[in-house]
């Protein structure tokens, strides 16, 4: 910017030192299968049958609506909760009956549980004291996170003096300060607002990356899910939907659970009736029971013929809800389109962009 200054775009990982300090202790990582876990609560099935593998040094989000069972999985993980059957590995070593602080993991809550009558300082080594390490080694391992995380200045201030972001990063803090290899993190961005939400998002994957974490990430918002995750572990009603990094997520969704979920406007899934659109006589190219389509893919032009029955105006995009037989199709068409309800329009699509499911919401094969 001319006449001023550049800020840096993540301000808590300007010490290569202080990350050289971090990555010289955490040389080694952590890798974490779930076995056949299942948690009943007075039976009702929050798990059911979870198998997973998360990979040593990976970002893996735990992503799903509310009620889905993301926050048991992770609190299993971390030995708060027990699961009713299954086992957790963690390195290959079977931890399902272990206490919390013999797992080698630290935990970032939604809330950042932060004593707000102690220090900057105090709160980051608090779990430090409780474990009485020495003095010396405290004072080190503070200073180093300090550094890291841009904090140096606020070390005196109370929870109260800071901003929620400084406020999470203290939180973060205190669990890069056990110098464990795997951090689990339970929505820890859900009480920012949307800026410092995108802000933070950067900082996070970033310091993960460079610090070679294996961290284990709960949200129920996708767009931290595929921005940030090596893994995103989708969740619906105590079951695994999906288990893919984020692109074969989008492009590949193996439900129509996963294909709704994942992507806004949501996509497009249309009935088929002997091989036609339901109620039009437009042909597609599989005899299936669900025709899977992104609005994205959807583009004005064409042959099938279409009614605009309502729309939605967000600047760059419009957004068409169309009718096309018996059925409604969503189409994110350029911003400047001057169309109107009940305009009749022609649409197309690749065949490439089109997805196949069958009547019980599982992905099936294309048949060409």
């Amino acid at each position: 910017m001319p006449g001023g200054s550049r800020r840096r775009p993540y301000p808590c990982l300007r010490s290569p030192r202080a990350v050289s300090s971090f990555v010289s202790i955490l040389f080694g990582m952590s890798s974490i299968q779930l076995v056949g876990i299942s948690k009943d609560w007075s039976g009702t099935k929050a798990l059911d049958g979870i198998d997973l593998t998360i990979a040593a040094g990976s970002f893996c989000v735990l992503l799903g609506p509310s009620g889905c069972g993301k926050s048991t999985t992770l609190r299993i993980i971390a030995g708060l909760e027990s699961a009713t059957s299954g086992q957790v590995f963690v390195d290959g070593k079977d931890v399902t009956h272990q206490p919390p602080a013999e797992r080698g993991l630290s935990m970032v809550f939604q809330n950042y549980a932060l004593f707000p009558h102690l220090s900057v300082a105090d709160n980051i080594t608090f779990g430090l004291s409780v474990r009485k390490v020495p003095a010396a080694e405290t004072a080190k391992r503070l200073e180093a996170t300090a550094e890291l995380l841009g904090l140096e200045k606020l070390l005196s201030r109370k929870p109260s003096q800071l901003s929620g972001g400084q406020q999470q990063r203290v939180a973060l803090g205190r669990a890069l300060v056990a110098q464990t290899r795997l951090c689990l993190m339970d929505e820890p961005l859900s009480n920012l607002d949307a800026q410092l939400r995108q802000e933070m998002r950067h900082e996070l994957r970033e310091l993960q990356q460079r610090l070679g974490l294996t961290v284990v990430y709960v949200t129920h918002d996708q767009t931290e899910a595929m921005s940030m995750a090596d893994q995103v572990v989708l969740l619906n009603k105590g079951r695994i939907e999906q288990a893919a990094p984020p692109r074969t997520l989008y492009s590949a969704p193996a439900t129509t659970f996963a294909a709704r979920f994942i992507g806004t406007p949501a996509m497009n899934l249309l009935r088929l009736d002997k091989g036609c659109i339901a109620g039009s006589q437009i042909a597609v190219n599989h005899v299936g029971d669900l025709l899977g389509i992104r609005p994205e893919s959807v583009s004005l032009g064409g042959s099938v013929a279409a009614t605009v029955q309502s729309l939605e105006y967000l600047g760059a995009d419009l957004v068409l809800r169309c009718a096309v037989g018996s059925e409604l199709i969503t189409v994110r068409a350029d911003g400047k389109s001057d169309l109107a309800a009940g305009a009749v329009v022609t649409l197309q699509w690749p065949a490439n962009a089109e997805h196949y499911f069958d009547s019980q919401g599982s992905r099936v094969a294309r048949a060409f």
